[in-house]
Order: C-alpha cells, then sequence, then structure tokens
C-alpha cells in the first residue's frame, strides 16, 4: 500500500514500532501470551481481539516520554536507552486516519507516558480522538487508556469517544504497587478511576473497562490477583482483566529480576475466565498454600480431581452451573447436553462428541453415564 504522509510521521511509528506489547489491548492471552504480529507494513499495526471480532489495529503512543518511575516499565524517567518521540493530536489523527482508510489498520488503541501531568496527557489523548471521530468522521473501534490521576470529566468523555478503555492497577494492592510504581496512588488515582467507569457506564455511556495487572515482578500472588479480579467483575462491571508477565528491560531498577513464566499467566487466564464467566467464586480455586495455582494442571481440572473423581457427576440429572464444572464442557457444551437429554439418554461419549464436545475422554473420569463411569477407549490414530 502506498501511504501518502509525512517520512516523519512513518518515521515517528517506526521508532515506538511495537513498544506497547506490554500493554494488552486484546492481545492473545498466556502460553500464546505474547501479542502476534501479522504481517502488517508497520510494527505498530497488530493483531488483537475486540470486542465487535479481530482485527488489526494501529497500538501507539502519543508520546514515549514520561515523568513516572515505574521500575518495570521501559518509558520510565531517566531511562537512556528509551527512543522518545511525541506526536501532536492532529498529527496522530492524520496518520490513523491515513493507514485505516488504505485498510492497514481498521481500529485504533491509544496510550501515551505522562508529561507535564496526567491531566494534559489525557487532554491530548481525547483532542486526537475527537479530531479522528469529528473531522475524519471515523465510527470504527477505538481503546483509549485512562492515565493515573485523570480528573472525572475525562474519564466520562473518553467513555463517549471510545468502544474500550483501559484503566490499568498493575499491582493487585497497594503495597504491591508502589513496589513496581512508586509515583502511583492504588486507591486515588488508580482504583477510583475505574469506580467512575462504572458510574459512567450505568448513567448508559457504552464504553467497556479493562483493567492490567504487571505479574510476577514484586511477589504478587495468584490469590491476591484473582481475590481483586473478582471483585472488579462483580462490582465494577469490568470486561476483562489482563495480566501481563513481568520480563525484564535492561537499564530498569528490575533489569535481573527472572522472567514470569508464560504458563502462569495462562493459569492466571483461564481463573479469570472461570470467575467472568462460569459463576465460580475465588474460594472455589484450587490454590496451593502459598497462595499460587498449580502450573502443571488447569485450574479446572484441578478442582474436578479434588472433588469429582470420587463424586462423579450423572449428565442425566447434573444441572447447567454443575456441567460447566465437568473438564472439556463449557457453556455451549451444557446447553447442547440439556438439550439432547430431554430426546434421549446419554449413555456413551460418541454422544457427547456428536454434541459437539471436542474431547469427551477428558471428562470421561468425572462423569457418569448410563449410570455408570464411562469406558476410555483410546484411538489407534
Amino acid at each position: 500500500m502506498n501511504i501518502q504522509k509525512s517520512p516523519n510521521a512513518l518515521e515517528k511509528l517506526d521508532l515506538i514500532g511495537d513498544s506497547t506489547h506490554f500493554e494488552p489491548a486484546g492481545d492473545q492471552p498466556a502460553a500464546e501470551s505474547r501479542p502476534r504480529r501479522a504481517a502488517h507494513p508497520l510494527p505498530c499495526v497488530t493483531n488483537v481481539s475486540t470486542p465487535t471480532g479481530a482485527m488489526p489495529i494501529m497500538k501507539t503512543m502519543m508520546t514515549t516520554a514520561c515523568e513516572r518511575n515505574c521500575y518495570y516499565c521501559p518509558f520510565r524517567a531517566g531511562r537512556g536507552k528509551t527512543k522518545r518521540v511525541t506526536f501532536k493530536p492532529d498529527e496522530m489523527a492524520a496518520t490513523f486516519d491515513q493507514l485505516q482508510a488504505g485498510g492497514v489498520a481498521k481500529g485504533l488503541f491509544l496510550s501515551s507516558g505522562i508529561i507535564k501531568g496526567s491531566v494534559t496527557t489525557q487532554d491530548k489523548i481525547l483532542d486526537t480522538v475527537d479530531i479522528i471521530r469529528s473531522k475524519y468522521d471515523y465510527k470504527g473501534y477505538i481503546h483509549l487508556k485512562i492515565m493515573p490521576g485523570a480528573e472525572y470529566d475525562q474519564v466520562y468523555r473518553a467513555m463517549e469517544l471510545a468502544d474500550r478503555v483501559s484503566i490499568n492497577l498493575e499491582g493487585p494492592t497497594q503495597e504491591r504497587l508502589a513496589a513496581l510504581a512508586p509515583k502511583k496512588d492504588f486507591a486515588g488515582e488508580l482504583l477510583q478511576r475505574l469506580a467512575w467507569a462504572h458510574q459512567i457506564r450505568q448513567s448508559g455511556v457504552r464504553a467497556s473497562t479493562v483493567t492490567q495487572f504487571v505479574v510476577g515482578a514484586v511477589g504478587d500472588t495468584d490469590l491476591e490477583l484473582l481475590s481483586l479480579s473478582e471483585r472488579l467483575y462483580r462490582h465494577m462491571g469490568i470486561s476483562r482483566a489482563y495480566y501481563s508477565g513481568f520480563g525484564p528491560v535492561v537499564d530498569t531498577p528490575f533489569e535481573n529480576l527472572n522472567p514470569t513464566l508464560p504458563v502462569r499467566e495462562l493459569r492466571l487466564y483461564q481463573s479469570s475466565f472461570l470467575l467472568r464467566d462460569y459463576g465460580w467464586s475465588v474460594e472455589e480455586l484450587p490454590f496451593e498454600g502459598d497462595g499460587h495455582l498449580r502450573l502443571d494442571v488447569d485450574p479446572k481440572r484441578a478442582w474436578a480431581d479434588i472433588n469429582l473423581r470420587e463424586k462423579p457427576l450423572d449428565l442425566m440429572r447434573a444441572d447447567r452451573a454443575d456441567l460447566m464444572r465437568i473438564p472439556g464442557i463449557g457453556p455451549k457444551g451444557a446447553d447442547a447436553i440439556l438439550r439432547a437429554r430431554r430426546k434421549t439418554r446419554l449413555t456413551d461419549l460418541a454422544q457427547l462428541r456428536a454434541l459437539g464436545i471436542r474431547a469427551p475422554e477428558g471428562a470421561a473420569p468425572y462423569i457418569l453415564l448410563d449410570g455408570r463411569r464411562p469406558p476410555v477407549q483410546l484411538s489407534l490414530f
């Protein structure tokens, strides 16, 4: 594609590159957890999942300069290795218009480092998107970052302009946040904005809200992270919690710390979806004594090993909530079982496979079919 835009703007995007990879905007989680780029002409265009489906979005920042000193962050104040790049609102808006008009990007995720305070920085983000919406009449997907300490009216306006906003807590408690980002106030700057977003959404403004945690740098436990995630799902209506495994960045205070294993991210996401989509409570999750989840098995199967191996569920009698506790059976599978058993008795695993349950052998140790445990026959192929 031939993008008719000044070299300066494109050079800036190239310098920023995929530097926002540490800020999830719908990127694939966990064992796939690092964002995966398709072959796009610019490194800042990334394939992500959005509420309206997967799409390539321009994922970038107003500036890579920052006055905060978060210990893990490549953009922290004073880090000499960071390339400092800044866009003006009209420049960023025009660049995005060129990319989306040419079919390179179909949506936008816009974040920023903080310069001259959070309020000033948030205004620049809002000015940019105002131009995109009004001058360029763009009606597609936009995801905006809310700066720590942004004002109520700014949060409200961001939620009017965007489809989704991010208010990243980073740590699960004030103590953990202070160890990650000593200049940030957990309750005053961050949690309060999530509460505002919930109130604003209840007034009829459409945008959804997500948050992000930096996992594994400062001793945070899975229990801490998931306990807060459950409260955010239940009481602040967030759409999703993201868990970004810590990776050391050269020339930061945490450069010598060990990276977080990707499988830990995976277990956190699996547990988070059980809380959000399956009606579980955090007390039901199978934590070890140290407040962490097992890494060798997914949390649903770990729970089933404890609770269902000796007391398997009868598929002809279990209700929908119990069916979804069986490994390998999700909401669609549970609904298919409920429909099928109104018409016939379920007596073997082949019937479950015909209902769309892809690997019923995984459910076999935890269920009864025709009053007995189903035999598991391994395929020769």
